[in-house]
C-alpha cells in the first residue's frame, strides 16, 4: 500500500477537510502492515474504496422562529459504508458542524461499529444549526424541516441515525415524530427514543459507561483498577455525566468537568447530588459550567482553560475532537498520568497520540473507548425488532460484555514484541478486517 500516494490523491480530490483527512491518515498508518500482507485488499482496491463515502447529501434547512423570521441552515448525511449493515451513526446540531467534520465522523463509526460486533455500517450526519438559545417551539420547527429531506433516505433496514452534540431525546423525539407522520410507519428508524416509545435503558449514559469499562480493562493490564484513583474528566454532556457516574460507582474520585468556557476543578470529587445537577446545567442550554463554583462550595473555575493541567491518574476526554494537544499530553505525564481513554471521537491531536506512545502510556482510541454509545444504540435496534424490552441490568451486562470484547480485540492485534498494546493500531485493524471482508465477498459495488 503506498500510503503517501492515497493521501496525495484523497488531499487533491478533498482538499481543505482537515478533519476528515487527518483521521484517514490515523487510520491507514495502522493498516499498512496488514495490508501489504493481504493481497487481497489492495487487488480488490479496498482501501481506495473505503476512504470514500458511498454518497452525500446536502441540504438547505429552512424554518422559521418565534419573531417570524425565516432562517436557512445546512442539513448533512454522509452514508459511508454499509458492508456490514445499515449505516448508523448519529447527528449533530452546532456550529461548527461541515462536511470535513462529518466525514471524519462518519469513516471513524465504520470501524467503531465493526468492533462492536453488532451488524451496523457507518454514517454521520447533522446541521450547523445551533440549539443554544432557542425555544423548544424553535427547535421542533427546525427537526421538522430537517427531517422533511432527511426521511427520503433513512428507514430501520438503511440507515439508522441517533444523536449527538446538540441531540438529545427532546430532538430525537421530534424527528421522529415528523418521520412517522410521513410515512405512517412507527419502526426503530432513529434510537436515542424516548422509553415510551421504543427506547432502550440506558442509552442516555451508555458511552461514558462503555468508555469507563474499557479503561477499566485497560488498568487490569497492569494490575490495577479504579479504586482510589483521581481522574480528570472534560466536557460535561451525557458523555462526562456517564463517565463520571461509573467512575464514582467504581471507587474512583472525578476531579474536572469542562465547557467551552474553563473548567471546574472540585478538590471534593464530583459524586451523589454534583452528578445529579451536572443532567440540570446541561438541561440550562447554556453551553457553560462556571455556575457549578457558584453551587458548589470549594470547587473553582478557571477560565479558558482545559483541565489537562490537573494532576491526575486517569485522563477521560470527553468533549470534543482535537481537545487535547501535544503540551497538554506532556502535561498530564509530568502529572503522573497512568491512563488516557478517549469517551468523544478524535480528542487527542496526532501529536499528543505520538507522546502518549512515546512514553507506553496506556491510550485508548475514541472508536474503541466510546464504542459503548453506538453498542447500546444497536441493542435498541435489536429492541425495536424482537418488540421487546431488556431490563436495565440486561443492557449493562451486555453493554459490559461488548466493551471488554472489544478490548480483546484491540489486544489481540495491538500487542507490541514489547508486551506494549497499541491500542490505536488493534482497533484500527480489528475493526478493519470485518468490513474489508465483507466488501471483498460482495464484489466490486
Amino acid at each position: 500500500m503506498n500510503l503517501e500516494k492515497i493521501m496525495n490523491d484523497l488531499e487533491k480530490k478533498h482538499p481543505g477537510e482537515m478533519e476528515y483527512l487527518q483521521a484517514v491518515r490515523e487510520v491507514l498508518e495502522s493498516l499498512e502492515e496488514v495490508v501489504n500482507q493481504n493481497p487481497q485488499f489492495e487487488a480488490k482496491g479496498i482501501i481506495e474504496r473505503i476512504v470514500e463515502p458511498d454518497r452525500v447529501l446536502t441540504f438547505k434547512v429552512p424554518w422559521v422562529d418565534d419573531n417570524g423570521k425565516v432562517h436557512v441552515n445546512l442539513g448533512y448525511r454522509v452514508q459511508f459504508n454499509n458492508a456490514i449493515g445499515p449505516y448508523k451513526g448519529g447527528l449533530r446540531f452546532h456550529p461548527s458542524v461541515n462536511l470535513s467534520i462529518l466525514k471524519f465522523l462518519g469513516f471513524e463509526q465504520i470501524f467503531k461499529n465493526s468492533l462492536t460486533t453488532l451488524p451496523m455500517g457507518g454514517g454521520k450526519g447533522g446541521s450547523d444549526f445551533d440549539p443554544k438559545g432557542k425555544s423548544d417551539a424553535e427547535i421542533m420547527r427546525f427537526c421538522q424541516s430537517l427531517m422533511l429531506e432527511l426521511w427520503r433516505i433513512i428507514g430501520p433496514e438503511t440507515d439508522v441515525p441517533a444523536g449527538d452534540i446538540g441531540v438529545g431525546g427532546k430532538e430525537i423525539g421530534y424527528m421522529f415524530g415528523m418521520y412517522k407522520k410521513l410515512t405512517m410507519e412507527h419502526v426503530g428508524v432513529l434510537t436515542g427514543k424516548g422509553r415510551n416509545w421504543g427506547g432502550s435503558l440506558i442509552r442516555p449514559e451508555a458511552t461514558g459507561f462503555g468508555a469507563v469499562y474499557f479503561a477499566q480493562e485497560m488498568l487490569a493490564t497492569k494490575g490495577l483498577d479504579f479504586t482510589g484513583k483521581n481522574v480528570a474528566v472534560s466536557g460535561f454532556g451525557n458523555v462526562a455525566w456517564g463517565a463520571i457516574a461509573k467512575v464514582t460507582e467504581l471507587g474512583g474520585k472525578v476531579l474536572t468537568i469542562s465547557g467551552p468556557d474553563g473548567y471546574i476543578y472540585d478538590p471534593d470529587g464530583i459524586s451523589g447530588e454534583k452528578i445529579d445537577y451536572l443532567l440540570e446545567l446541561r438541561a440550562s442550554n447554556q453551553d457553560i459550567v462556571k455556575p457549578y463554583s457558584l453551587e458548589f462550595q470549594n470547587a473553582q473555575f478557571v477560565a479558558g482553560k482545559r483541565p489537562w493541567e490537573v494532576k491526575c491518574d486517569v485522563a477521560l476526554p470527553c468533549a470534543t475532537q482535537n481537545e487535547l494537544g501535544k503540551a497538554d499530553a506532556e502535561n498530564l505525564i509530568s502529572n503522573g498520568v497512568i491512563c488516557v481513554a478517549e469517551g468523544a471521537n478524535m480528542p487527542s491531536t496526532p501529536e499528543a497520540v505520538e507522546v502518549f506512545k512515546h512514553h507506553k502510556i496506556l491510550f485508548g482510541p475514541g472508536k474503541a473507548v466510546n464504542a459503548g454509545g453506538v453498542a447500546t444504540s444497536g441493542l435498541e435496534m435489536s429492541q425495536n425488532a424482537l418488540k421487546y424490552n431488556w431490563s436495565r441490568e440486561e443492557v449493562d451486562a451486555k453493554l459490559h460484555e461488548i466493551m471488554r470484547n472489544i478490548h480483546a480485540s484491540c489486544v489481540k492485534y495491538g500487542t507490541q514484541e514489547d508486551g506494549y498494546i497499541d491500542y490505536v493500531k488493534g482497533a484500527n485493524i480489528a475493526g478493519f478486517l470485518k468490513v474489508a471482508n465483507a466488501m471483498i465477498d460482495q464484489g466490486v459495488i
